[in-house]
Parts: structure tokens; C-alpha cells; sequence
């Protein structure tokens, strides 16, 4: 997994961002019921934790934020 940089909604500028491990899918999944969870990102910003997706800023409405206890 390559980290990248992308604009964060929350952040309000540009952050490093990951892609999500097993259990963190299962959660987004979980949690949206989307049936793909491939391209949803993950900010590393300090206390941050935002979700977004390789395309889109902000594609949960409202912000979708990954509890710390995953």
C-alpha cells in the first residue's frame, strides 16, 4: 500500500492519505452499505480520520470518519 496526497474536505488542504486495511473495509461497508469499498481513502492528518474515495472529496454526506478503536 502506497501512501498518497490528497485534498482532505476536513483538513482543508492537501494531507497524506492511505488505503484501508480488512477490518477498516468492513467497517466502511458496514457502515454505508456500499457493495465496493476499493477506492475509499483514509486521511493520516492527526486527529483526523476522514473518508473519502480517489475521485471524490467528500462522497459521504455526512462526513464519514473512522473510529480510532479499528
Amino acid at each position: 500500500m502506497r501512501d498518497q496526497k490528497m485534498y482532505c474536505y476536513t483538513c482543508g488542504r492537501d494531507e497524506m492519505h492511505r488505503r484501508l486495511t480488512a477490518d477498516e473495509k468492513a467497517w466502511v461497508k458496514n457502515s454505508t452499505r456500499r457493495k465496493s469499498v476499493e477506492d475509499v481513502f483514509m486521511c493520516k492528518a492527526p486527529d483526523c480520520r476522514n473518508l473519502r474515495t480517489g475521485f471524490q472529496k467528500r462522497p459521504f454526506d455526512p462526513i464519514l470518519r473512522l473510529p480510532d478503536d479499528l
